[in-house]
C-alpha cells in the first residue's frame, strides 16, 4: 500500500501543470516561505528566491510582491527576512506584502491566495525552489486564480544526493497532501 501512495504521489508530481494561464504579466509575485538562519537572514534557499522575485520584478512580470511564512524553524519570520533582503535589493516596502503567520506550504499558498483577493488581485506568479513547485502547483490548481510557478535557481551547488534526498522529501509531503491535507483544505473556501 506505501508503494502505491509513493506512486501516486510521484505520478501528481510529475503530472502537475506549471501554470493555468498563457499570460506574462500577473497581478503579484509569490513566493513561497523558507526558514531564517538562527540570525534572521534568509538562508540559501530563500536568499535564491527572493533574487529570483527581484528579477521577476525587474522584469516587469508583476508591481507586487507577497513573501510567505512565519516563525517555523526558529524565532524568526520567513516572510519578514524575505522582505528585508528584497527592499535591500531595490524593492520599494509600498510593493511588498507579508504573510506572517503560515507554516506550510498550503498555508504559504492558501494565506498568500487570501492577501490576493483581499486586493481584488486575480493572478499570481508563484517562485519557490523547483522541487517545491510540483506540490504547489496541486494546491494552486484548486484555486480561482490565474497562476504559474516559477523556479528560483539555486545560488549554490546541488549534488545527485541532495537533490536526491530533495526529491523523496517531496513525494512524502505530496502523498500526505494527497491523502490528507487536500481533504482538509481550508483555501478555497475560507479566503472567498
Amino acid at each position: 500500500m506505501a508503494a502505491g501512495l509513493l506512486g501516486w504521489a510521484a505520478a501528481e508530481r510529475a503530472l502537475a501543470p506549471p501554470a493555468n494561464t498563457a499570460q506574462h504579466r500577473f497581478d503579484a509575485l509569490i513566493v513561497l516561505g523558507s526558514p531564517a538562519d538562527s540570525d534572521g537572514n534568509p538562508r540559501p534557499a530563500a536568499l535564491a528566491r527572493v533574487t529570483e522575485a527581484v528579477r521577476e520584478y525587474e522584469r516587469g512580470a508583476a508591481s507586487r510582491i507577497v513573501f510567505t511564512g512565519g516563525a517555523v524553524r526558529n524565532r524568526f519570520v520567513e516572510a519578514s527576512a524575505m522582505a528585508r533582503t528584497a527592499e535591500a535589493q531595490g524593492i520599494p516596502s509600498s510593493a511588498v506584502f507579508e504573510d506572517r503567520s503560515s507554516r506550510s506550504t498550503v498555508e504559504n499558498t492558501c494565506n498568500a491566495f487570501g492577501i490576493l483577493r483581499r486586493h481584488g488581485w486575480q493572478s499570481a506568479e508563484v517562485i519557490s525552489s523547483a522541487s517545491q513547485l510540483p506540490r504547489a502547483a496541486l494546491i494552486l490548481s484548486r484555486l480561482p486564480l490565474r497562476w504559474r510557478v516559477h523556479a528560483a535557481p539555486s545560488l549554490e551547488p546541488v549534488g545527485a544526493a541532495t537533490s536526491a534526498y530533495r526529491t523523496a522529501e517531496e513525494i512524502l509531503k505530496t502523498a500526505y497532501y494527497l491523502t490528507w491535507t487536500r481533504q482538509m483544505e481550508p483555501c478555497a473556501s475560507a479566503n472567498r
